[in-house]
């Protein structure tokens, strides 16, 4: 069953360092809407030992899939693990 929501979201084709960095970013985002910052996620320890250039690629990633949108009233910098998929 979890393989199948997996498969849903689109979780399944994530490469390993899109996973450990919206991994990091659900863990940081507590309750469901809670702005997390790129340096929060960052430094999470799933990610701290990412290189610099595939952490942003992975973020980028990230954003345009849809799993991760931007903050309203920021101009960047600042995250929300979408909807659907941050329910704590």
């Amino acid at each position: 069953m979890l393989r199948e929501m997996e498969h849903e979201v689109g979780l399944n084709a994530l490469t390993p360092v899109e996973m450990d960095v919206f991994l990091a970013a659900h863990a940081l985002s507590g309750t469901l809407g809670e702005v997390v910052t790129s340096d929060e996620i960052r430094k999470h320890e799933l990610t701290s030992g990412i290189a610099q250039a595939s952490y942003h690629r992975a973020l980028r990633s990230l954003l345009s899939l849809g799993l991760l949108e931007k903050a309203d009233g920021y101009k960047s910098t600042h995250y929300l693990v979408r909807d659907d998929l941050a329910g704590n």
